[in-house]
Order: C-alpha cells, then structure tokens, then sequence
C-alpha cells in the first residue's frame, strides 16, 4: 500500500471513530507501528489530526466521544487483558458498582462466574452479560437511556444511587490524567458516573494506554479518588504514557498492568481460590478521600522495580524504560 492510500485510511478511522491507537492503525493498514507513526506525525503537521500517546484523535484538543460500534472494535486484545485482571479482585459474595463502556462489559463477561455478587449498574451491555448468571444478582438503576453507550443518565439514574454503598466501583471513561483524572465527553455520563464512585468505598479504573494523558470534556473521577488503575502495558516507545503512570502512582494511585496478550502480565490467570489466598496478604486501600498521601500505596515503587506481593504479583509490569 502506497503511502498515500495509507494515509488516507488512517484519517478515515481517525474521522470515524474520533480517537485509535497505533496499534489498531498498524493492524488495519498491515503495517508496522513504525511506519504508522510517522504517518500519524504527517498528517499532524497538516492539521488533519492530533496525535495523543499511542495513537492519534481528531484536532481540536478534547475528542468527541465514539459510538459503541466503533470503540467495541478498538484496544479489542488490551481490554480483554484489563477485564482478566480486574476480575480478580472481585470477591465472592461482595457488592459493586459497574459503569458503562465497553472494558467494564467484558468484564461483567467475567464476572458472571463469581458466586453471591451483587452488580448495580446503569449499562444495559453489563446487565446483558450477567443476565444468565445464575448466581450473581443485578441490579439496574432507572433514567433516560443514551443510546450511543446502551447506558442509563439522568436525575432518575443519579436518584437511584442514593443511599448506596458498595465495596468497589469499576468504571471506565474517555481519557485519565494525573491532573484531572478520569474524564468523558458526555456530561450525563459523567454525573452518573459520579454517583456511582460516591456509592463505592474504592474506585477502580479500567483504560488502556491509549486514554493515558488523554484530557475531554467533563471531570468524572478526581486523581484523589482513584484508588487503582488497571491498564496495559504501553508500547516501549510511548513514553509519555509511561510518564503519566509515574504521576498518577506519584498522587497514590495503585498502578496494575495486565499483558496485552490476553493474560495479565503474561502469565496464567490463577484461579479463583488462588487469587483469594493472594489477595490476603494484601492491604487493599480504603475510601481514597480519607488517606494520608501515599500511606499503604505500592504503586510507586513497582514502577521502579519493587517485587510486589499478593494480587499484584506477576501481574504489574515492569514499567521502567526499556
């Protein structure tokens, strides 16, 4: 494929889905991640795009928000490896929140086979995957349904959730960075959202490389209130997603690394029982708003090379450059 042609593609996905990253580009046009960048740096240098840390949005800044059919197609093998992750740190028996988007709804895949769980939600994608199990019970909020997401906002979503309180909330958004936090495009999405994290007593985020120092419209989740991240590995070249995990760890977030692979960090997902006898040696955090900065918080220090322990080990990735 000329080069030409090769860029005219890589716009036309920019175009249509609003933000992709170069991993997906590469797949698509069968080139090299290499090539694609340098693509990516031209049609920058026209004006025609932007490029954000391991792949390139629309100009202008802030990115409008993609429909479910083009961001099911995206990150497809980085989401399935931060849905293993996340889905073990989910206990028997426990209560949780999941928002909208396409990460958490392979991981409420995942979740169906956790005994005694309760799920509230406002997505119906989340409740579409847990309707046939048998032994977790769902919980759907009311509101207005958006369409674009299949998720419920509005004052009755909002209303619903007061007067809630779970262990974790899950959720995911259009864009994290370690000054505004968790973000999204959409504002009845991000009040929503809001009313989930106000009902969980941790706040576990799911966004791959390519939402790291990405920056939209409406502030969902306050850096001081993330508890934990799960993302996937950056590309080595991509350093200034590396640098964001290194201030969101700085600002005391707990960083979790999952293998693009589809298991985290490369190795087998333990199982169930394995998991539970890891995470006991584990000092998960409470409610962020309530800690000292950094007391109890690990995430720092794996990112220099730190062996963890318990849940996190073999699964955070050595985030050192390379």
């Amino acid at each position: 494929m000329f080069a030409a042609e090769r860029r005219q593609l890589i716009l036309e996905m920019v175009r249509a889905n609003g933000a992709v990253s170069l991993r997906e580009l590469a797949r698509v046009v069968q080139t090299s991640e290499v090539t694609v960048r340098r693509d990516v740096r031209a049609l920058e240098a026209e004006g025609l795009l932007d490029r954000r840390h391991g792949g390139a949005v629309l100009p202008g800044g802030f990115t409008r928000e993609s429909g479910f059919p083009q961001k099911s197609h995206l990150a497809t093998a980085e989401k399935t490896a931060i849905a293993d992750l996340a889905a073990s740190l989910v206990e028997e028996g426990e209560a949780i929140v999941v928002g909208a988007g396409t990460t958490t709804q392979e991981l409420a895949r995942r979740l169906a086979r956790v005994p005694g769980l309760t799920v509230v939600t406002n997505s119906l994608l989340v409740a579409q995957a847990l309707a046939h199990a048998n032994r977790v019970e769902v919980v759907m909020t009311g509101g207005t349904l958006r369409g674009s997401n299949y998720a419920l906002v509005g004052s009755g979503a909002e209303q619903s959730l007061q007067g809630l309180r779970v262990s974790k909330a899950f959720l995911s958004g259009s864009g994290l960075t370690a000054e505004r936090g968790l973000s999204t495009s959409n504002m009845l999405s991000a009040s929503v959202d809001r009313a989930l994290v106000q009902a969980a007593a941790e706040v576990v985020i799911l966004a791959d490389h390519t939402k790291l120092g990405t920056d939209t419209m409406f502030q969902t989740v306050p850096t001081d209130v993330i508890t934990r991240l799960v993302t996937d590995e950056p590309p080595p070249h991509d350093d200034r997603a590396v640098t964001e995990l290194q201030a969101l760890a700085d600002q005391g977030v707990q960083i979790a690394v999952a293998g693009a692979s589809g298991n985290p960090g490369g190795d087998q997902v333990p199982t169930r029982q394995q998991q539970h006898q890891q995470r006991r040696d584990v000092a998960l955090p409470g409610p962020r708003r309530s800690q000292a900065p950094g007391s109890g918080l690990r995430s720092a220090s794996m990112l220099q090379g730190e062996q963890p322990t318990g849940v996190e080990r073999g699964r955070v990735a050595d985030m050192r450059r390379r």
